[in-house]
């Protein structure tokens, strides 16, 4: 027998309050996250979870479905070699969540399984599932209510393994006891500083202020994914949009006018026409607070330019967005961006 299973993370202000789950069906699932931690430290403890939870059934072989090629690259192709260097990369820097991925090395001991690539937020049932659990204990963390964790896999032990789920009772509004969305020890490099908060009610940049509540690509990808050359070109625009959201490249005027095409412009979600140095004028008074992004569609239309279409959340509302990249002497720079409120 196979098992079939998705996994997934999510993380409002990367770092922010995180979520993970893996999904089977609707009786076989587990979710669980932290009060500050990335997005891909939720789609390795995704992982990390599913094989302690099927630890029981040794024999059985294990197909994982997963949006992060982060996750499959690090597991399939360079954990070995970073476990002979004493965890280090080529360059000696040491490895990005390298707690997670020591239990990982542990946790698949002897185990049979495969890594499945699946295009996130592209319909596909089980992805979509997970991802869907995971948010909503990102969003619980965030709001201090209530998460579902999940019935678990059936026969798996009840005894809660380190790093794994467990119950965290919370005191809401006017004293009233809650219950918060499950948690797991926060990897240590989840400790970190919080979005600052929005300075004004104008957009910012993308017609508001905010950043994407995902991990940005070359932050959290070690260097041997960009080398590689194996990652799709939607990918790689995709992480410069969520790099260009975060507050501390928009704050940092010389990474974003490497990001910002010469010729940018955007159409704000007020109306607002925006030039580039009005952009990165106004990027220096407001970096921008959290959202969070459903990506739409990533579509290739030509060599040498690709359009973003997605949806954002945020305490304002949704807004239906649009991001035009240009690949420009090597280099992906934005050239319009477009915001409209959903209604």
């Amino acid at each position: 027998m196979t098992i079939i299973a998705a996994a997934d993370g999510s993380a409002l202000g990367n770092p922010g309050p995180a979520g993970w789950a893996w999904y089977v069906d609707d009786s076989c699932w587990q979710a669980g996250g932290w009060p500050h931690g990335t997005n891909n430290q939720g789609e390795l403890m995704a992982v990390l979870d599913l094989f302690r939870s099927t630890a029981h059934l040794p024999q059985e072989d294990l197909r994982i479905l997963c949006d992060s090629q982060y996750v499959i690259n690090c597991i399939t192709k360079w954990m070995a070699g970073w476990k002979r260097k004493g965890w280090r990369k080529a360059d000696g820097k040491p490895v990005l969540n390298v707690d997670l991925l020591k239990e990982i090395d542990q946790a698949i001991a002897g185990r049979k399984y495969t890594f499945e690539w699946v295009k996130g937020h592209a319909g596909h049932d089980l992805n979509e599932a997970a991802d869907e659990r995971a948010r909503a204990v990102a969003f619980a963390y965030q709001q201090g209510t209530a998460a579902p964790v999940g019935p678990g896999f059936p026969g798996a032990a009840q005894k809660v393994p380190a790093g794994g789920a467990v119950p965290d009772a919370a005191a809401g509004a006017g004293g009233a006891a809650t219950v918060a969305a499950t948690r797991t020890a926060a990897p240590a490099a989840a400790a970190r500083t919080a979005a600052p908060a929005r300075l004004h009610a104008e957009p910012a940049l993308f017609g508001e202020s905010g950043l994407f509540g995902q991990a940005d690509l070359f932050s959290e990808l070690d260097d041997e994914i960009v080398s590689s050359g194996e990652v799709p070109a939607e990918d790689i625009v995709l992480g410069l949009e969520r790099e260009l959201l975060r507050p501390d490249v928009r704050a940092d005027i010389g990474r974003r006018g490497v990001l910002l095409h010469p010729d940018f412009a955007e159409i704000g979600s007020s109306g607002r026409y925006w030039t580039r140095d009005a952009m990165l004028m106004a990027l220096e008074e407001d970096p921008g607070e959290a959202i969070e992004v459903e990506l739409l569609s990533a579509d290739r239309l030509s060599e040498n330019s690709m359009l973003l279409n997605y949806r954002s959340r945020s305490r304002a509302g949704a807004s239906l967005r649009s991001s035009l990249w240009l690949l420009d002497r090597g280099q992906w720079r934005l050239r319009f961006h477009q915001g409209t409120p959903e209604s």
